[in-house]
């Protein structure tokens, strides 16, 4: 890939001399609309309208723009932002518009169609669409400099709806270690692949509309970003005071605490860990490598005085909706400190946009019901072929503090909530099943 300036971008500079003259030809027209309105007599109210996102692929012409955008006038839609991506055939448009209620988004492909556009998409937009690309970028940048588990999520809001798959470098399952993709990435169509700084490589999909080239360096950036700053992990810690008067601090975990982790599982009973893992734990150091890595979630870790770590809590990235889950070693059960860590859990969740939390246990575990009923907000329950599902949603209310009957079940039995995975024993397929949408 070459960087530059392209002789078909220069080709496509006119276009935008031809939206400056169609915006004043507009500006000219509704003035002299609402002077007619003034003359006929009081002016009507506001209309109701909606935000929409749209992209369309137009051919490289002059011209091509002012068509769209006069198509859309005709609709009575507003151009609000407009981008301009320039591939090998055409120029890809994506537009957020305001648009009338009446205006529903096959009206708007039509309108696209109209005017030249093909392969259109639209979707509502949301009003924080409405800050402008540059500035979305260097707050996503931010970010992801403060915290290496920020790097998916600023991925998923710079690109919308999509799949980061995050497969650990070395062989799985026996079979021969896939090849890295090249130092810089590999875009096809509607797949990114990227060299991941932590080791491995990035996935990243989007079945229902193709990345383009500057989204793809816009990508590439954050992860090279992510690269150069290395490990990260806020500083920030908190001090618990438990009933009995001993104090636990709480803080974010990665890879580093493998081996404090490690430990802890070891002191931990089996049936603790069944009930943690729904299975055999048969190769703990590689799926602890896998929970503690930042491209799979956020991990909370609850250390003594002493300096032994005696809990675990965990968000794993599953799109919109986010699994917990608790592993609170034997001898600090039933002490609230798995009930606390639940509601900084949901906190986490809350401030990185997810719409809900949910935890995955046995029907015949009490615990977690309790635990999550301790949220104070809304829960729904499904139970299927044994397992059963228990998803909070967020926003409805701060999680406030557990009751104490709550936080005593929260801990009776050392776990709220499960891995994805119901056997990780075959820690090869659970090392690589980790992927956020």
């Amino acid at each position: 890939m070459t960087h530059g300036t392209s002789s078909r971008a220069l080709r496509a500079r006119p276009r935008w001399h031809g939206l400056a003259t169609l915006r004043a030809r507009w500006a000219r027209t509704v003035a002299a609309r609402m002077a007619d309105a003034r003359a006929a007599g009081p002016l009507a109210g506001p209309r109701e309208t909606a935000l929409w996102r749209m992209r369309t692929t137009v051919r490289d012409t002059p011209g091509s723009l002012a068509a769209l955008c006069t198509a859309l006038a005709r609709l009575g839609v507003d151009i609000l932002t407009l981008q301009t991506h320039p591939l090998a055939e055409g120029t890809v448009d994506e537009l957020l518009l305001r648009a009338p209620v009446t205006v529903d988004a096959h009206a708007l492909r039509r309108g696209a169609a109209s005017a030249g556009g093909r392969r259109t998409w639209v979707e509502r937009a949301h009003t924080h669409d409405l800050v402008d690309v540059p500035t979305r970028l260097l707050g996503l940048a931010a970010r992801t400099a403060l915290d290496s588990a920020e790097l998916p999520l600023a991925v998923r809001q710079l690109l919308g709806r999509c799949t980061i798959h995050a497969h650990p470098p070395g062989p799985r399952g026996g079979a021969a270690p896939e090849p890295l993709p090249p130092a810089e990435g590999v875009l096809e169509e509607t797949v990114m692949r990227l060299r991941d700084p932590g080791g491995g490589a990035l996935t990243v999909e989007r079945p229902y509309l193709p990345f383009t080239p500057t989204e793809f360096a816009r990508v590439r950036a954050l992860v090279e970003l992510d690269a150069r700053l290395g490990p990260r992990v806020p500083p920030a810690r908190e001090t618990l005071t438990l009933p009995e008067g001993e104090r636990i601090t709480v803080r974010r975990a990665d890879r580093r605490d493998g081996p404090a982790a490690l430990a802890m599982h070891r002191r931990c009973s089996a049936r603790t860990l069944r009930r943690r893992y729904h299975g055999p734990v048969a190769d703990a150091p590689r799926y602890l490598d896998h929970l503690l890595g930042p491209r799979h979630g956020r991990t909370l870790a609850g250390w003594t005085a002493s300096g032994e770590l005696v809990a675990l809590g965990h968000l794993l990235w599953d799109g919109e909706e986010t699994e917990v889950a608790l592993l609170v070693e034997d001898a600090w059960q039933g002490r609230g400190v798995g009930a606390e860590l639940l509601r900084r859990l949901a906190g986490l969740a809350r401030e990185a946009g997810c719409r809900s939390v949910y935890a995955v246990t046995q029907p015949t575990n009490p615990a977690m019901v309790a635990a999550m009923r301790g949220l104070g907000l809304p829960l729904e329950y499904q139970l299927e072929e044994g397992t059963l599902v228990v998803t909070a949603r967020l926003g409805a209310a701060d999680p406030g503090a557990a009751p104490a009957d709550a936080a005593d079940a929260a801990d009776s039995s050392g776990v709220v909530g499960a891995s994805g995975a119901a056997d990780i024993g075959d820690a090869a397929d659970v090392a690589d099943a980790g992927s956020w949408r």
